[in-house]
């Protein structure tokens, strides 16, 4: 019997499976395939470099079709935007079952234009069809890019050695919108009806576009990342082992937003382990991190000082229920076998 394999393998597994096989070799790669980071960066070798990435968007049930538009924009510009580039072009390939209609591929085009328009993003190019094969509306991939000077970005795998880890907006973001879209029938009367709402209108906060933008001009970050597959726990240590430094953590210094604590716990899921496509990691020398937090604040965005790099530590910590123990990220994000329970159907693009 095959052994189950849903979402993304983990770093281990990825780099057995990839091996070194990328190709023909370019000295043009500045930052190539590798766990945390988002996006390639390719050197044009005339005083620019182009950050690229790529991305599946599968719907989720319950959430209309225009929405899924909107996160195949914003989750593939959020891959761009972590490394301080613009998202300037994309395309994407738009696969539809033979029973899909005209008007619900109007409604994910539409929605995907409206997106980009707002973001500033021309969509350069793609394909669209109907096939047999395809039993739900996929886009098989977002592909999104900017050109910036060469100066003018970061690395996900720049953190340097003592520098404050800031979160935005809070654990478990794109696992709570989405689990409570479709659960909401079921805890509604277990979580405060405010925290519904909270948890719903979510939703709307599965990008890191924004919060990149505005880390990035307050200026001095080294790196940033956001937390997909696997969670922040997921996310830091991705970041610390794309760095080459261990990174520690106090998560019990963190107060939850009580949304997504309490979600979490009607559901049953660690919210520091579940994708979190939303929220921003970043990396920022310690006499950088108000100026940061500012920047976020003056937005509405929520932040948190998470932790801090540090060369001296033997591997990534954290410090949870009073207890500091190795920083273990999920093998598989407890996201998935909630969303493809028995009684539900699709999929979600990080």
């Amino acid at each position: 019997m095959n052994e189950r394999r849903v979402g993304k393998p983990s770093p281990d597994r990825l780099k057995a499976l990839l091996g070194s096989r990328f190709g023909a070799f370019s000295e043009q790669i500045l930052v190539g395939p590798g766990p945390g980071l988002d996006a390639a960066v390719i050197d044009l070798k005339d005083g620019r470099v182009m950050a690229i990435a790529e991305d599946p968007i599968f719907p989720a049930p319950g959430l209309p079709l225009d929405i899924m538009g909107w996160f195949t924009v914003h989750i593939g510009a959020s891959d761009v935007a972590v490394t301080g580039i613009a998202p300037q072009f994309m395309t994407y390939t738009l696969l539809l079952p033979s029973s899909s209609s005209e008007k619900d591929a109007e409604a994910i085009i539409g929605s995907i234009s409206l997106a980009a328009s707002e973001l500033g993003i021309c969509i350069a190019g793609g394909h669209t069809g109907w096939y047999d094969a395809v039993t739900v509306p996929i886009v098989g991939g977002v592909t999104v890019w900017g050109i910036a000077d060469q100066s003018a970005w970061i690395s996900p795998g720049g953190a340097r050695d003592g520098d404050v880890l800031l979160m935005t907006k809070g654990p478990a973001i794109e696992a709570v919108a989405l689990l409570t879209v479709l659960y909401q029938d079921r805890i509604g009367d277990r979580i405060a009806r405010t925290s519904l709402q909270t948890a719903l209108a979510r939703v709307r906060q599965i990008s890191v576009v924004e919060d990149a933008r505005l880390a990035f001009a307050a200026a001095g970050v080294h790196a940033m990342h956001d937390a997909t597959e696997g969670g922040v726990l997921g996310g830091v240590d991705e970041m610390a082992q794309a760095a080459g430094i261990p990174a520690h953590l106090n998560i019990d210094n963190i107060v939850v937003p009580q949304d997504i604590e309490e979600v979490a716990g009607a559901l049953g899921f660690d919210p520091w382990c579940a994708i979190s496509e939303g929220t921003l990691l970043a990396s920022v020398p310690p006499e950088n991190a108000a100026q940061v937090r500012k920047a976020w604040t003056e937005a509405g965005i929520e932040s948190y000082e998470l932790g801090y790099f540090d060369k001296t530590l033997s591997r990534s910590t954290v410090r949870r229920n009073g207890r500091t123990i190795p920083l273990r990220p999920p093998e598989v994000d407890p996201f998935w076998d909630l969303f493809f329970a028995p009684d539900n159907s699709g999929g979600s693009g990080a």
